[in-house]
């Protein structure tokens, strides 16, 4: 096929980027991917959205407008639900649309699928969906989607015991809790594992969890939270907050879900240090670094070692 798909290197990308990989991979479909966050891609995607929108989707923007031209579909996909009370953020529900509309001048053509269990719309049948579009058959399309389906769980598990491995050295220990698309993110929460890795920490990623576990047991910080992944950070929190040293809250401004589970886990959790860290446009290296040193010394004093 001479079709090319474009991958956005933002948002949903950082948890299913090997997945839609493979996907097309498997298929015989060239993707090509947006780069890296630069500040250039920020301030792009800054000036395509409303003021009021998370800069994690600002960037989101910005990587788009990097694909356009440059491929003949950019995937968006439109994530809705993965069953009852396990919500997404209606930004991965409207961001579709949203992206059709900003970008409606240029010439772009867009492509989707839409998982969202409570509408008996689940994953399997959203890439079916997917590769029949692009002109696959059906079992074509089924194969691709169960070898990229395989290839994901094998890494993601790798990624999971490399992360629990962490709990076991020795030093202090800093659980992160942040979405993928922010801890990820070269320019936006990958700095913090570096400044922390630095000080001499060992930061550890909430995130990075057995999902279905962290879903059920993220109930004993809080059984109304309905959005999936702070259900998730909530489930890596409730298993591992006693095993460290002290927790960093990080999000990107303003995300709406982020700041009531934020203040529901500095209600929850009480006997460890906590670092509520909220990254924007406009903050600089040298005021997160500060912030992280003064928190790495607090853990210090208390712990008697500074």
């Amino acid at each position: 096929m001479s079709a090319t798909v474009g991958l956005p290197q933002g948002m949903l990308y950082h948890r299913y980027g090997l997945l839609w990989r493979t996907f097309f991979q498997e298929l015989g479909i060239e993707t090509v991917r947006s780069g890296q966050t630069t500040k250039e891609i920020m301030d792009r995607g800054a000036a395509l959205c409303v003021d009021e929108a998370c800069l994690s989707a600002k960037i989101f923007l910005g990587h788009v407008d990097a694909l356009v031209g440059r491929c003949t579909y950019i995937l968006v996909p439109r994530v809705s639900s993965f069953g009852h009370k396990r919500m997404m953020c209606t930004r991965f529900e409207a961001m579709p649309d949203i992206v059709r509309n900003v970008f409606r001048d240029r010439g772009q053509q867009f492509l989707h699928y839409d998982l969202d269990v409570n509408q008996h719309h689940d994953e399997p049948d959203a890439f079916l969906a997917l590769g029949t579009a692009l002109g696959c058959t059906k079992k074509a399309a089924k194969k691709a989607y169960a070898a990229a389906k395989k290839e994901e769980r094998r890494r993601y598990k790798e990624r999971v015991a490399a992360e629990e491995a962490l709990y076991k050295k020795e030093g202090m220990k800093i659980l992160i809790a942040a979405h993928s698309y922010v801890i990820e993110d070269p320019y936006l929460g990958r700095p913090v594992l570096d400044i922390l890795k630095g000080l001499g920490a060992i930061p550890i990623r909430a995130d990075l969890t057995d999902r279905e576990a962290a879903v059920k047991r993220s109930a004993e910080l809080s059984p109304t939270i309905k959005w999936e992944m702070n259900r998730e950070i909530l489930g890596g929190l409730a298993a591992h907050w006693d095993q460290v040293d002290g927790i960093v809250l990080l999000s990107a401004f303003p995300c709406g879900p982020d700041s009531m589970v934020n203040e529901i886990i500095l209600h929850q959790i009480r006997d460890v240090p906590i670092l509520n860290l909220t990254l924007d446009a406009q903050s600089g290296t040298a005021g997160v670094e500060t912030r992280l040193e003064s928190f790495v010394d607090i853990i210090h004093f208390k712990e008697g070692t500074l």
